[in-house]
């Protein structure tokens, strides 16, 4: 063993010896319930006298009791901590104390007790289970007789025999150690009158809080090691069995302590070897704990239930504030204007009393003087063995309006830095209650490689979380948002990715306006997975939006699309479905490059059926030529269409998922979004489906005859004013008399430009009233109008200026037979 001293370390040797542990439990009515053999030899009292009576009246566990009251005996100084708790299974950690007891009987002796305290939980009526043990057997000069009947044995455990200057009880933090198996089968020696349940009980939580360890150095905890947990090195064993065999050659016991086999030594190297054993399990143990999820919150919260009771009695985290927004920062250390953001706090004090003066979720910064800067600026931890009056109040100076003294003054305090790949991500505020012992240098250095486990596992956390909202980001910003509801059509589309940690892929949909109340609709898959494929997604979605735009037909735009393909790399294949739905008309014009087939459901009767398309090469492949196929439709008819992901699953033929997917969406639904959910849960995309998914229903609504008007016009000046008065009956017909005026004024600048500046041999005017007031304006002249900008003196340009500034949207395109000019207005509400 060493002892410490202002000079530094000196060797000493020490004899092992064994004191008795007194074993005494409390139920929850403060009252003894099992007194052991120990307990009588200590307190003097047997255990038919003490069961039954409260616990205050006889032990010296100030503290741990409801009440204390002063038992047979005074206590002259170092009563334990003030816990200020009850026995009602609250208490959150275990206390120890140290109390001295004078026997009333004139001449009594003096006993110097040691204590410690377990709560306990639990369906039983147990409520605390106290160990204490007689510490002027560590200072006797002799070793103490042990008694031969066995039923007077006691759980007792290995000290040190020299005279020591300072003993004080704690906790040595250990679980699962070798002996647990041993120690749950002898407990009911120990507690002789307790069911084989309830002493399963009671140790599973012993060896959740710790056994019981006696601190008499500056540097070093010696385990008491009891005969019936802690597992004794195998040095020891061999030592006690050399001593035992030189005691019965008649060697003394003094001889053989001072090292006559060469043993001497071995203790000091056994306490040193416990103190580092211990700190290794405790940072074993926590690095299993943490770092079980990517999700930063939930990891936060692992590294703070990690130390808390078993390090400290307090935790409060705080990181930088854009880790916790998923941000990067600035490099260098932080700064005085650096924010930081408390995410978690955790504590053995009872409920509330931190909540609100240090509330989860509050973000500030901390001026140079205060430890914590001193952490975050080095990256080192920072010792504060107690926190003194100036220094409490220096640091409740950062909190307004709440004075956090009587929570930290006089505390023992820790701040330990988490950082990861040598940047400083937050940092750890540790405190321990005044009762327990100060941290310490060995503390500090366990705190030191605790924090930057926790902080490897925060980064990694950290940088998780951010590559999440970057790919969710990056999805989100590829996909459209689809109006729910177009000319003549409603859609409802899903989304699903194909893996957790592949969030991003090349399946997309999409939905173009088109002249003519018509609507394109989109479904494509990139083959592949992940950035490249989300990449080369963006590209082809974006041409499509361009050439559907031109009302380029399906399938030249397919062809068109390609030829992009090719341009922009041999290495991409994509399979695409396009369909452009006319809703006046009645019909769905198709082209398909390779992808799977869209299911029609017909609302007449409610069969679906796959529509029997040209399957087309995968946009890619190059030099094939792209069919497409005109199919009738009726409102209330629903198109589905999908990528591979919705039916695909390795190990089954495609035609299985196809006929599931038919089946499925003929299913009648009250809504669209439910028809969606259905088709979805029905081909189970959530258990062997590995691909992204990727759907998209639309239902057919069409608009009726009684909701379009279509003239023809000649190629007069003339025919302009007959043009805003077949506007104004028209509307007047539909009950939109409040768009006449606008109306009226828009179509006369259309009609002026087709009269005025076109080599036309016709005009078609079309009104259209479904959702909103559509007018076309068409030619047989290819030459598109622009946008110009008139002068002051100009006569023309100002036509297609008043068209942009009225009308909701407007826009041009060509056809066919020459060109559409066309405007829509927002009803008026009702």
């Amino acid at each position: 063993m060493e002892r410490g001293t202002p000079d530094g370390p000196v060797a000493k040797s020490a004899l092992a010896g064994r004191i008795p542990l007194a074993v005494v439990v409390v139920d929850g009515a403060g009252l003894v319930s099992h007194w052991s053999v120990g307990a009588r030899r200590l307190f003097g009292y047997a255990k038919e006298e003490a069961v039954g009576r409260p616990a205050g009246d006889l032990l010296p566990v100030h503290g741990a009791l409801p009440e204390d009251r002063e038992p047979h005996g005074a206590y002259d100084d170092g009563l334990g901590p003030d816990l200020e708790t009850s026995l009602d299974g609250r208490i959150s950690y275990p206390a120890a104390g140290r109390a001295r007891l004078t026997e009333p009987e004139p001449g009594g002796t003096r006993a110097d007790v040691l204590w410690w305290a377990y709560p306990l939980v639990g369906p039983g009526p147990e409520r605390l289970l106290v160990l204490a043990a007689d510490a002027t057997r560590l200072t006797a000069p002799e070793r103490p007789e042990w008694p031969e009947r066995p039923e007077e044995s006691e759980a007792s455990g290995d000290l040190g025999r020299e005279q020591v200057e300072r003993i004080a009880p704690g906790f040595a933090l250990h679980t699962d150690f070798p002996g647990a198996d041993e120690l749950a089968g002898r407990l009911p020696e120990i507690l002789p009158s307790m069911s084989v349940d309830e002493s399963s009980r009671i140790v599973a939580q012993i060896l959740e809080l710790g056994y019981p360890v006696l601190e008499f150095s500056q540097h070093d905890r010696v385990p008491v090691t009891p005969d019936w947990g802690v597992a004794r090195r195998a040095e020891r064993k061999a030592r006690k069995e050399r001593a035992e065999r030189a005691a019965a050659r008649g060697v003394p016991p003094s001889a053989y302590a001072a090292g006559a086999d060469g043993d001497g030594d071995d203790d000091g190297e056994d306490i040193e070897y416990a103190a580092v054993r211990e700190r290794l399990e405790f940072l074993n143990e926590v690095s299993g704990r943490i770092g079980s999820s990517l999700d930063l919150s939930h990891t936060i919260v692992e590294v703070s239930r990690a130390v808390v009771p078993r390090f400290t009695d307090v935790a409060g985290t705080y990181l930088r504030e854009q880790v916790v927004a998923g941000e990067g920062f600035p490099e260098g250390p932080p700064d005085e204007t650096t924010l930081w953001h408390r995410v978690a706090v955790e504590h053995t004090d009872e409920p509330g009393r931190w909540d609100d003066v240090v509330p989860v979720g509050e973000s500030m910064p901390f001026p140079a003087h205060t430890p914590f800067f001193q952490c975050m600026t080095s990256g080192d931890p920072v010792l504060v063995p107690r926190i003194t009056e100036e220094m409490g109040n220096a640091i409740a100076s950062q909190f307004e309006k709440r004075d956090i003294r009587p929570l930290i003054n006089h505390r023992s305090m820790l701040v330990v830095p988490l950082k990861a790949r040598n940047v400083v991500l937050g940092f750890m505020i540790l405190l321990r209650h005044k009762e327990r012992p100060v941290f310490n240098d060995m503390d500090r250095v366990t705190g030191a490689e605790l924090a930057a486990r926790a902080g490897l596992v925060l980064d990694n956390a950290r940088m998780y979380t951010y590559q999440e909202s970057v790919a969710d980001t990056l999805q989100d910003s590829m996909l459209p948002h689809i109006e729910p509801r177009m000319s003549g059509c409603d859609i409802a589309t899903r989304y699903l990715p194909g893996t957790l940690l592949g969030r991003v892929g090349g399946d997309w949909f999409d939905s173009v306006k088109l002249p003519g109340s018509r609507t394109a609709l989109v479904v494509g898959d990139v083959m592949g997975h992940g950035l490249n494929s989300a990449a080369m997604m963006g590209q082809l979605r974006t041409a499509v939006q361009t050439m559907a735009a031109l009302d380029l037909p399906p399938e030249q735009l397919l062809r068109n699309l390609d030829d992009l393909a090719q341009r922009l790399g041999e290495h991409y294949l994509a399979t695409c479905l396009y369909a452009v739905y006319d809703p006046i008309a009645g019909e769905l014009h198709l082209a398909n490059a390779g992808h799977i087939p869209p299911v029609l459901v017909r609302a007449e009767d409610g069969r679906s059926e796959l529509l029997d398309l040209p399957t087309g090469a995968p946009i890619g492949v190059g030099g094939v030529p792209f069919e497409s196929v005109r199919v009738r439709v009726a409102p209330g008819d629903r198109l589905l269409m999908c990528t591979d992901g919705l039916v695909e699953v390795r190990g089954e033929d495609i035609g299985v998922g196809l006929a599931t997917l038919t089946e499925s969406a003929a299913h009648p639904a009250a809504s669209m979004d439910e028809a969606c959910d259905t088709i979805i849960r029905a081909l189970n995309t959530g258990g062997g489906r590995k691909d992204d998914v990727a759907l998209l229903m639309a239902r057919l609504n069409g608009i009726a005859a009684e909701s379009v008007a279509h003239w023809r016009l000649a190629v007069d000046p003339s025919e302009v004013g007959r043009a805003r008065e077949l506007v104004r009956e028209q509307l007047r017909a539909w009950s939109l008399d409040a768009l006449g005026d606008s109306a009226e004024l828009l179509v006369s600048e259309l009609v002026t430009n087709v009269v005025r500046h076109s080599r036309s041999t016709r005009v078609d005017l079309r009104l259209v009233h479904a959702g909103a007031l559509l007018c076309e304006v068409e030619d047989d002249d290819h030459t598109l109008p622009t946008l110009l900008s008139a002068g002051p003196d100009g006569e023309f340009g100002r036509g297609l200026r008043v068209v942009s500034t009225l009308a909701k949207e407007w826009g041009t395109s060509r056809t066919n037979s020459g060109k559409t000019v066309w405007f829509e207005l927002s009803l008026p509400r009702r």
